[in-house]
């Protein structure tokens, strides 16, 4: 049976780098879905970072929006997607006045039917601060947590990362 995976954790936290062991170990053809999208020069440094740190281990897919229909297609090709990151990618719908709840509830849908591929999906979490001082970092934290929620009642396993290491919160134990 494909488990598909959330992964979740702070800035700087190891998600990204345990996630893509995870992905690696999983299968023989994976994909890298990226949901970033270059803003300014900071960002395109990080995304060219991200990229030089993958090598040519991962087949690089990007799609800001429309996730639930990459992963769909990415299943066609490659045997596990590792998805970087919800969280980028709700910023994205936000920005763009997308409707969030519907288009979580798409994707946890298309995990629930998907078993094509493994699908490995990493978040920051971002609830565990202060409350943030301004309205729309406020609705971003809860549409943020509320997310991570749904997503993680889909997913077979739920882990958090914390100064590089794992714990397990739903599933499975991961492999080393």
């Amino acid at each position: 049976m494909t488990r598909h995976c959330l992964v979740l954790g702070g800035a700087r936290s190891g998600k990204t780098a345990f996630a893509e062991r995870l992905a690696l170990h999983s299968g023989s053809r994976p994909a890298y879905l990226a949901t970033a999208t270059v803003l300014d020069a900071e960002m395109a440094d990080r995304i060219a970072s991200h990229k030089s740190g993958r090598g040519a281990r991962f087949a690089t897919i990007e799609e800001p929006i429309e996730l639930s229909h990459a992963i769909i297609k990415a299943g066609q090709e490659h045997d596990v997607i590792l998805v970087d990151c919800l969280t980028l990618w709700l910023t994205n719908l936000l920005m763009a006045n997308e409707d969030i709840s519907t288009a979580v509830s798409e994707l946890c849908a298309t995990l629930v039917e998907f078993r094509q591929a493994k699908v490995v999906l990493v978040s920051n979490e971002v609830g565990l601060g202060i409350v943030p001082d301004n309205a729309m970092a406020r609705t971003f934290r809860d549409l943020a947590g509320s997310t991570h929620q749904r997503v993680a009642a889909v997913c077979d396993d739920v882990y958090f990362i914390a100064a590089g290491l794992a714990l397990t919160m739903k599933g499975e134990q991961p492999v080393s």
